[in-house]
């Protein structure tokens, strides 16, 4: 499996981002879905990840600086076929690994506060991030989780 930098406009990952999008549309209130679309991650604040194996994608994810010392993690999603065999850890590993390298102090997340969201919820539970206040331009949401990780 190889972790890299990518397009989210490329056919597949936009297929996934577009399932994601659906997801969080059918799972969370209209005003709480931060979810963002493939124009949305292509702005120059935001570098995008993938993960493949060969030519078939598994994973995608991206970070968002927030401020010179606080990133975000936006577009968490594991392919249906690569759920379960351990490439989100990796993603989200490879995502701390790079703000930390890149000199961050903080990586901080949302997610849904609904069932679909909890093995979200623990795989970031598992991983040291901590649920906080809203960050960036957030507001409290009922519907959302707020995590963060000191790096």
């Amino acid at each position: 499996m190889l972790i890299a930098i990518d397009d989210p406009a490329r056919a597949d990952i936009a297929a996934l981002l577009a399932e994601h999008l659906a997801d969080m549309f059918a799972t969370s209130p209209l005003e709480s879905v931060h979810a963002l679309d493939v124009a949305a991650l292509k702005v120059p604040a935001i570098t995008f990840f993938s993960a493949r194996d060969a030519d078939m994608l598994l994973a995608v994810g991206a970070l968002k600086e927030l401020d010179a010392a606080h990133v975000e993690i936006k577009s968490m999603r594991t392919t249906a076929a690569a759920r379960g065999t351990g490439v989100g850890r990796a993603m989200l590993a490879h995502v701390v690994a790079q703000a930390r390298e890149q000199g961050y102090a903080r990586i901080s997340l949302e997610t849904g506060i609904e069932d679909y969201f909890a093995p979200a919820r623990r795989l970031y539970e598992q991983n040291a991030f901590v649920v906080c206040g809203p960050f960036g331009s957030y507001v409290p949401d009922p519907n959302s989780v707020f995590m963060t990780l000191e790096l």
